[in-house]
């Protein structure tokens, strides 16, 4: 009875592939995170291992990180997916509770796919610096990243969560990651605080006379710093084999989760082409695991709990719900609106989710 329906299943399923080879591919893009960076290459793995069986021509999409992959997700056309931080997605989420318009506006017609792997903070001082852990960069002039980056929303909330107060507005730099590292190794700011899944091109492909001039403070699980700062983050190890030519031990550390995220889409051929890309996300995840970017062998083919204000996209939700039903049964799966004028009286927080100027 199993092998009449595992055949009988495969058989449809490959006929809904040979149909989607047939047809015109539909063009989405997906906004991921800056170029050396993990998001990215994530993304390319979505596009080729995943889109492209499914019928979808997937454009992935350069950004400074996560605060701009939601504004870009809600009003950019042609934006179907994006790659968020569970940090930032909540920071909206809580904005928008606690009555702001601009953040309800982004953040609750977005839906989560599903959840992908940890990122971990990587904070970053100087070889010669006498900072030893996290607890130490209290009032030292840091680059947080850029507006719009996970990284600067990451950055600022740790600090918060470290020491119970914002960091002084003369002690932040908003440069990219390359620019930190330039900017840290010639000594115009002490720390950059980096958010990248390890391994990381933008470590991998420095020279390494320059690598050699940087080091990662530790996160000292007994710290106070660092027990607080568990109330969001979550422990985590940058290992020593993932930068070979520069870590000589693992370095303990934090970590924020990844999701993929796309919109409350009713229209037909939407729904249509994201359930295709749901099934096709399912029938490829080993090859994701085996060809893709280190992280997928860290992703779980699952969809757990939510906490409050987070949803998930529906359609898709039934797919893969079915799909991994169907794997642990031992069955293999087959293969835009205008914002409003932006206001000027910004508080911090909504400046860093891109929610006014």
């Amino acid at each position: 009875m199993l092998k009449r329906l595992l055949t009988g299943w495969l058989g449809a399923m490959l006929l809904i592939t040979s149909s989607l080879l047939s047809a015109e591919p539909a063009h989405y893009k997906i906004v991921t995170g800056p170029e050396r960076g993990t998001y990215i290459q994530i993304g390319q793995d979505l596009s080729k291992w995943v889109a492209q069986p499914a019928g979808i021509d997937l454009t992935v999409v350069a950004s400074k990180g996560s605060a701009e992959n939601v504004q870009r997700m809600r009003f950019e056309p042609g934006v179907k997916l994006a790659l968020v931080q569970s940090d930032v997605y909540q920071a909206y989420v809580d904005m928008a509770n606690s009555g702001n318009p601009d953040a309800g506006t982004a953040i609750r017609p977005l839906r989560l796919i599903m959840p992908l792997y940890d990122e971990e903070i990587n904070v970053v001082v100087r070889a010669d610096s006498p900072l030893k852990s996290l607890g130490d960069i209290r009032d030292k002039t840091i680059s947080v990243g850029l507006l719009g980056s996970g990284t600067a929303q990451s950055a600022t909330t740790l600090y918060r969560l470290m020491f119970g107060q914002a960091i002084p507005e003369q002690n932040i730099q908003h440069l990219s990651n390359e620019d930190a590292l330039a900017a840290l190794i010639v000594k115009k700011v002490d720390v950059a605080i980096i958010v990248v899944g390890q391994p990381a091109k933008l470590f991998n492909d420095m020279n390494p006379e320059l690598l050699q001039q940087i080091r990662l403070l530790k996160a000292e699980p007994t710290a106070p710093e660092t027990v607080r700062a568990k109330q969001t983050y979550f422990p985590a190890t940058i290992r020593a084999s993932s930068y070979p030519n520069w870590l000589k031990e693992d370095v303990p550390t934090l970590t924020v989760k990844a999701f993929l995220v796309t919109y409350d889409y009713g229209l037909r051929d939407t729904v249509g082409n994201l359930n295709h890309f749901a099934d096709s996300l399912c029938a490829n995840f080993d090859n994701l695991q085996e060809h893709g970017h280190p992280k997928w062998k860290q992703v779980k083919l699952e969809l757990p709990s939510l906490v409050r204000g987070w949803k998930y996209y529906p359609p898709v939700e039934k797919h893969l719900r079915a799909c991994v039903a169907n794997r642990s049964a031992g069955i293999n799966a087959a293969p835009a609106q205008v914002a409003e004028k932006p206001r000027t009286n910004c508080t911090n927080q909504e400046r860093l989710l891109l929610l006014c100027k």
